[in-house]
């Protein structure tokens, strides 16, 4: 029914697939974060990073802009915005 893949699977760290983002991307405002690490556990790419407490940033290099972060954020610390 189904095809054969065309990569194994984990390989989106080889795969940079951020290029086709939709217009979006998250802007992480660093300004009411609690550092509850949804957003890094939501994202299906696993772009997003924090490793200095509370201040998250995303690789854009494989982001999507799918804006799951954004929307789960209890905060509302992330907003989504037009890609310059």
């Amino acid at each position: 029914m189904f095809g054969p893949l065309i990569v194994k699977a984990g390989s989106s760290l080889n795969n940079k697939t951020g290029s086709w983002r939709t217009e979006l991307k998250p802007k992480f405002l660093q300004k009411d974060c609690i550092g509850c690490k949804m957003c890094m556990t939501i994202c299906p790419e696993g772009c997003i990073d924090g490793t200095v407490k509370n201040t998250f940033h995303c690789d854009f290099a494989y982001c999507k802009g799918c804006g799951l972060c954004a929307m789960l954020c209890p905060k509302k610390d992330i907003e989504m915005e037009k890609e310059k």
